[in-house]
Order: structure tokens, then C-alpha cells, then sequence
């Protein structure tokens, strides 16, 4: 069902766009600063300007967690508006969660259960045990953090292993023996263009999640190349390119302007398949 549900947002808007919801209070605008819950009418504002365009929005939670219990506060009103309003969008927690088993339990009650999103990013550094908690809740995938693109990914996740390969790649295989591991997807950096077509093969049949697209700087042409299939199983996020794309009270018409500027490439990418 759950998939069902993300497929049919991307067959019918013809767009992989999410939208990150990492929100700054000082880059919000300050007619906003002087409502009630500023991060949350910032979030509502750029939700519904942008959702004819969006086929899922990812909150980071950091940026919630960041402002104490007013920012969970806001994260739960954002969650709730979200399924209330627009249930037919995919959501994902960037929690990016991952610790021994009773502690993961909690945290998926909490972002799959409690908050209701339909899926939540997670480490897969403690193993097994450390994951299947999040994989044993019906209806709910988990994007499992593969290779990143940060300088310190090559600290470990593209060391190489006696059997030649990576160990991203020892992840990825290991994870697909785990309960329930069809509900497991996989996170890739933007600027990874030629691993993405490696762990495509890996993995036909997951969805990528690629982070790392507009102000860090990925192409949409290569993440497509390697990335994009007849599948469409490819789910490209840009944050703050499109939230931040004006600092005045005219910003969520500037993240509408900018959301279908990237919707519309996806669509060629789509229809050259």
C-alpha cells in the first residue's frame, strides 16, 4: 500500500521531487518570526504552494529538535497537517536514527507511529538489530543511509573490503538478508553519479533517495543517467533551494516558482525513458 502510494504521486505528477523541510528561524521571513508557531506557518505556507509539485517532503528533524519542545511542537502540527491535508504524499522522517534494539523500537513508535510518517532515514552502522525494529512496522519503508556524499563518507563507507569491494556495498547486500528487508530503501548522495548506477543495479526494485540536489550542488542530468529508470523508483530531495528561494513575504510563490522549475525537468527526464 505504502508503495502504492508514493508510485501513483510519481506516475500522476510526473515529477521524483521531494522537498526538505530543514527550517531555519533565521532565514524566515519576519512578518512570519511574529506569528505564533513561525515554523510551523513557514512549513504550511511552502506545503501548499509547492504540493502540486512535490511527490513527498522529508522534515529534518535536527532542525525541529534544535528549538526544544516548541520545535517538536511544531514538527507534530507539521506531521498532522500533512496527513490531514495531504494524505496522498509520501513523508519521510530524516531522523537518520539507528541504536541496540529497544531504543530503535521506540524510535520508530515515535516517527512511524506516534507522528505518522511513512517512513523514517536510519544508520545502519549497529547492524541488524539495530534496523529490523523499524522494518517490523506494516505499511512503513526505512531508507537506509548507503553512501553519503559528505568528505567523511570516505572514512568508511568506500573502504575496501578483501573481496574487492566497498563497504557500502557489503552494507547494501548484508541489509537485503534482514527481516522484512523489502521495506528497505536506500539513501545515496547526489554527487555519488557513478555509484548510483551501481547500487541501481544492486538494488532494481528500491526506491534511491538522493539527497544533495540544488544548493549542494547535484546534477539532475547525471542522478538521471545513472539513477532513473522505467521503474521511476528515484526520489531526488532539494531543500533549500526551493524554501529559501526568496528571504521576503513573497517566498512560498518563489518555492512554487522554483519546485515546478524542477518538476518540469523530471518530466523530460520521465518521458525521454
Amino acid at each position: 500500500m505504502i508503495m502504492n502510494k508514493l508510485q501513483d504521486q510519481i506516475n500522476k505528477k510526473k515529477s521524483f521531487l521531494c522537498i526538505g523541510l530543514d527550517i531555519d528561524k533565521n532565514k524566515i521571513p519576519k512578518s512570519i518570526l511574529e506569528l505564533d508557531d513561525p515554523i510551523f506557518e513557514f512549513a504550511k505556507r511552502i506545503i501548499d504552494s509547492t504540493n502540486e509539485y512535490a511527490i513527498a517532503y522529508k522534515p529534518n528533524i535536527a532542525f525541529f529538535e534544535a528549538y526544544g519542545s516548541d520545535g517538536f511542537k511544531s514538527l507534530n502540527k507539521i506531521a498532522n497537517y500533512l496527513n490531514q491535508s495531504y494524505p496522498e504524499i509520501f513523508t519521510i522522517a530524516d531522523a537518520k536514527r539507528g541504536d541496540i534494539g529497544n531504543t530503535s523500537k521506540m524510535y520508530a513508535n515515535a516517527f512511524l507511529k506516534e507522528l505518522n510518517f511513512d517512513s523514517i532515514t536510519v544508520s545502519p552502522y549497529m547492524g541488524s538489530d539495530s534496523v529490523e525494529p523499524f522494518l517490523s512496522i506494516e505499511d512503513k519503508l526505512v531508507f537506509l543511509l548507503a553512501l553519503t556524499s559528505n568528505i567523511g563518507s570516505n572514512d568508511f563507507q568506500e573502504l575496501n573490503l578483501d573481496d574487492n569491494n566497498k563497504l557500502y556495498q557489503k552494507v547494501i547486500e548484508t541489509s537485503k538478508t534482514w527481516k522484512n528487508s523489502k521495506r528497505i530503501m536506500y539513501v545515496v548522495g547526489a554527487k555519488n553519479t557513478k555509484e548510483i548506477g551501481k547500487i541501481r543495479n544492486m538494488v532494481p526494485d528500491s526506491y534511491l533517495l538522493i539527497p544533495g540536489f540544488g544548493a549542494q550542488g547535484g546534477d539532475m542530468a547525471e542522478i538521471c543517467k545513472h539513477g532513473l529508470d522505467k521503474n521511476l523508483k528515484l526520489i531526488v530531495n532539494s531543500s533549500r533551494s526551493i524554501i529559501y528561494a526568496s528571504d521576503n513575504d513573497n517566498f512560498a510563490e518563489c518555492a512554487a516558482k522554483e519546485a515546478k522549475k524542477i518538476k518540469d525537468q523530471m518530466e523530460e527526464y520521465i518521458n525521454a525513458l
